[in-house]
């Protein structure tokens, strides 16, 4: 449902009493011309420099006094809509809260007033009469207007513009969420980088996005680097099974009848990859990563870490389409809820609901490492679409952990013996072979020559992996996905 057909519903429902915060005034203006429009009734608007006008006509005499303004409104018989914009200040006055409660609790037929402020507060006195309204980004075709009329200026302008009609659109899904200002703000800075717009420029929008909608450092935006989930060595279940959600991304999955893809709940071995499999699935399928931290969703105030938890999704919501990424999400919900005052159970309580009605285009990868700790409201079926348990890495895994991290600094897997380092490093998680790698190339460069399967193995021999020195955790956790997990 759009912002005009929303907005035309509830003055048709005749609601006496809207209150709405935003801070784009002339489009809200616009989106309420056409709504009341659509019904027939006249727009007055009341501010504080001209008083209360109908549209195109002269204010009303005497009418910069809010109180003034409504005396001359419960004169008024004919339905309209009348627009106190920013009226934030006049409703520290009781008399005029007074006078908007008893204009509201009468209920004339086909009148209703709106209440506008970039950041609203009720008064007491108005709670249960007023209505919140909220204005919500410009949805798809909204913003490719915005983007096609700013592509044309642009154009005018002799900037080059290269890009094709999927440029276009995916230049309109980058900027979902932001406002119209903010939006045309983005694509002109674009242009104004490089002296033109090319499909290069859809990224730099995506991370200006992200640095723009910040949540006051509960969020992060990660490089997830190059290359995909070729990246990740082993865990074929999972690369499969993300592969083919990423197909159900497109417009025509949605023309099949598939939803898009919710989250995942990768939990298993510590250093087995869980983090890293976020990152390369972000670079597979295009989109953002955005990481939240849960650590820092705890405040001293009350009432402030459910805040910073809200702000924080609202954020994630706007910079749809983005992989949300929660790096060991038991240490955000799984507090003492005795000791910390029920602040952790009722953050668990808002996010389980924004998981159950969040919007399309959020995917979320969650990792947990303690499975123990974790909330079981969050492991139940239905809240993630798949929950997988990356194990140890087998041997054949392992060969290819050797080869991801031996190619990645730039040595020729081929030169060395892969089977044999497979073999060596049994019990190894993937972050163990990767500080044997990168210990062997310390010593290797020290004394000056190539690396060699010897230095590898040397390491390896050198290392005790968590695997044998806490057998009991690796074996608690492999008992706890045998029912609830499926191997990655």
């Amino acid at each position: 449902m759009d912002n005009t057909h929303d907005l035309r519903l509830l003055l048709a429902s005749r609601h006496p009493l809207l209150t709405v915060e935003m801070s784009e005034e002339a489009r809200f203006m616009d989106i309420l011309g056409r709504a009341a429009g659509a019904l027939g009734l006249p727009v007055w608007v009341w501010t504080v420099t001209r008083g209360l006008a109908r549209a195109g006509m002269q204010p009303a005499y005497g009418t910069i006094d809010p109180r003034k303004a409504l005396d001359f409104i419960a004169e008024l018989t004919d339905p309209a809509v009348f627009v106190f914009a920013d009226v934030h200040h006049a409703l520290q006055d009781p008399v005029t809260v007074r006078r908007i409660k008893e204009l509201a609790q009468a209920a004339r037929r086909g009148q209703t007033i709106v209440l506008t402020a970039p950041v609203f507060r009720v008064p007491p006195e108005l709670e249960g009469l007023a209505i919140p309204w909220e204005l919500r980004p410009p949805d798809h075709e909204e913003l490719r207007g915005l983007v096609r009329r700013t592509l044309d200026d642009l154009r005018a302008r002799n900037f080059p513009i290269a890009l094709d009609d999927a440029g276009v659109e995916s230049l309109v899904e980058a900027l979902r969420g932001l406002s119209t200002a903010e939006a045309e703000g983005l694509v002109r800075r674009a242009a104004m980088e490089d002296g033109q717009v090319v499909q290069a420029d859809v990224d730099f929008v995506r991370k200006a996005k992200a640095e723009l909608l910040g949540a006051g450092g509960t969020l992060e935006l990660v490089d997830p680097g190059p290359g995909g989930l070729d990246r990740v060595g082993g865990m074929d279940q999972l690369k499969g099974w993300l592969r083919l959600r990423g197909e159900a991304l497109s417009p025509d999955a949605r023309a099949f009848g598939l939803e898009p893809p919710k989250g995942v709940l990768l939990t298993g071995v510590p250093g087995c990859g869980k983090s890293l499999a976020a990152k390369c699935l972000a670079a597979t399928w295009g989109l953002p990563l955005v990481l939240l931290d849960p650590g820092s969703l705890y405040g001293p105030y009350v009432g402030e870490s459910e805040e910073r938890l809200r702000q924080a999704l609202r954020t994630v919501e706007a910079m749809a389409p983005v992989v949300l990424w929660i790096d060991e999400i038991e240490k955000g919900f799984a507090r003492d809820r005795d000791a910390d005052g029920g602040v952790s159970a009722r953050l668990l309580g808002t996010f389980l609901r924004w998981m159950q009605d969040r919007p399309e285009g959020i995917f979320l990868v969650a990792t947990c490492n303690d499975v123990a700790s974790l909330p079981p409201e969050l492991g139940r079926k239905g809240r993630f679409d798949e929950v997988f348990f990356v194990d140890l890495p087998d041997r054949a895994e392992r060969t290819e952990i050797f080869r991801v991290h031996l190619a990645a600094r730039g040595r020729d897997p081929e030169k060395f013996n892969l089977a044999r380092l497979g073999e060596a490093a049994d019990g190894f998680s993937g972050a163990e072979i990767e500080a044997a790698v990168v210990s062997a190339l310390y010593r290797a460069f020290a004394e000056r020559r190539e690396l060699t399967t010897n230095d590898v193995v040397g390491e390896i021999a050198a290392t005790v992996p968590l695997s044998r020195a806490r057998p009991g955790e690796v074996e608690g956790l492999r008992e706890w996905a045998r029912e609830r997990a499926v191997a990655a």
